[in-house]
């Protein structure tokens, strides 16, 4: 009779589960059916969420305590921002807020420092603070600015050491050489090469022919230019492109430019010690005029052939397409590595324009969307002039 007892209770709290997170999945008032109401914990996560996406009240909220509604006032927001980052995790916490700006218009509220001191910082808020940038007011800047310093130093020590490891060696294989001097020489390649002339007697191996490093190890062996699109769309590939622009900029062995466009073009590579700085130069939104920035870069270009053009762009051209693939074709003619990013950053597949995609993959240079993960292999890949990895060529 016990164990029949006990079945029954843990039957009838696996239930009680069940219906609890139904409650909690289905929101809105009246229990939606489950008959199951909602108390302590469970009924402030209800009510965070009903805020956002229920539209009406937490029917398990208890009586005088704010169950729906972010309000038009700071206060009110602050404290749902502070509700939420208590629930849920950084991640969920993230995709919340990027739903009240969009859903609830609460941009403007994001000027104020007690907001941003309440947000939980990510690439998606820094693209909102800087489409915000010139509107901003001054009490408010220095706050922005050290949200968007704390989201730059996570990505650049998430993507930093990576970058440089892969670029070097990139860079060391591009320079090799057939007669290399005795401290030039790259002793593991040399001896799988010569793995033939391996002596059994004498237990070596005998080297026909030697691989080493260039001499110019220590010099510009490559130049880099990475050619933003600052339109609204693409703030998290600006975000990620200003923080690989200050890692590449920090190898000596690379000169970096990082251009940046709308319908005007603005050279930012002065600053590109700080990517804070690069990043509040820039100014999302406007149109775009794609021809009138690789004008700008093809005048730059001075090593035709040690030079790689990363254009980041959704494509949509408001310049003169011919000119822009003539000039696209007229860069690969002369020995610049061209890539095209359709967008640089974690999210799913770009709206990008289709047209303009398969123009230039007609010319060799397939557009297609990329992680910050991959970038570095894919720079390593343009540095070596090797085909790119998993490009996913866009149709």
């Amino acid at each position: 009779m016990t164990g029949t007892g006990d079945t029954a209770v843990a039957v009838a709290e696996a239930d009680g589960e069940r219906l609890r997170r139904w409650r909690m999945v289905l929101g809105g008032g009246e229990a939606d059916g489950t008959g199951c109401a909602l108390a302590g914990r469970d009924a402030a996560m209800d009510g965070a969420l009903g805020a956002l996406y229920g539209g009406g009240g937490s029917a398990g909220a208890p009586r005088g305590e704010r169950s729906a509604g972010l309000g038009g006032s700071a206060p009110n927001v602050a404290r749902w921002l502070g509700d939420i980052r208590t629930y849920f995790p950084s991640s969920v916490v993230q995709v919340m807020q990027r739903d009240a700006i969009a859903r609830l218009g609460l941009s403007t509220l994001l000027m104020e420092p007690e907001m941003l001191e309440a947000v939980e910082p990510d690439v998606h808020l820094v693209g909102t603070l800087l489409s915000l940038n010139k509107a901003m007011p001054e009490t408010t800047r220095e706050t922005a600015r050290a949200v968007v310093r704390k989201v730059v130093e996570q990505l650049e020590k998430r993507l930093a050491t990576r970058t440089r490891a892969t670029l070097t060696g990139a860079l060391d294989r591009s320079a090799r050489v057939s007669r290399p001097r005795h401290a030039d020489i790259d002793w593991n390649r040399t001896i799988r090469a010569n793995l033939k002339n391996y002596l059994p007697e004498y237990r070596t191996v005998v080297p026909e022919r030697l691989i080493g490093y260039g001499r110019a190890a220590r010099s510009v062996k490559k130049e880099v230019i990475l050619c933003i699109d600052q339109s609204g769309s693409m703030a998290a590939s600006v975000v990620y492109a200003s923080v690989f622009g200050a890692v590449l900029a920090s190898m000596r062995s690379i000169a970096t430019r990082l251009v940046v466009f709308d319908t005007a073009v603005v050279d930012l590579t002065d600053q590109l010690d700080d990517p804070v700085d690069v990043l509040f130069g820039t100014q999302l939104g406007g149109g775009t005029d794609i021809n009138r920035a690789l004008a700008y870069c093809q005048s730059k270009i001075t090593r035709p052939a040690d030079t790689v053009v990363v254009l980041i762009s959704d494509l949509y051209e408001g310049g003169i397409r011919d000119e822009m693939l003539k000039r696209v074709a007229a860069m690969k003619r002369s020995g610049v590595e061209f890539v095209t990013l359709l967008a640089l950053s974690d999210e799913g597949a770009p709206a990008y324009d289709r047209e303009h995609a398969a123009a230039l993959a007609a010319l060799g240079a397939p557009a297609f969307a990329c992680t910050p993960d991959l970038f570095p292999e894919v720079m390593a890949a343009a540095l070596e002039k090797r085909p790119l990895p998993d490009p996913r060529p866009a149709s």
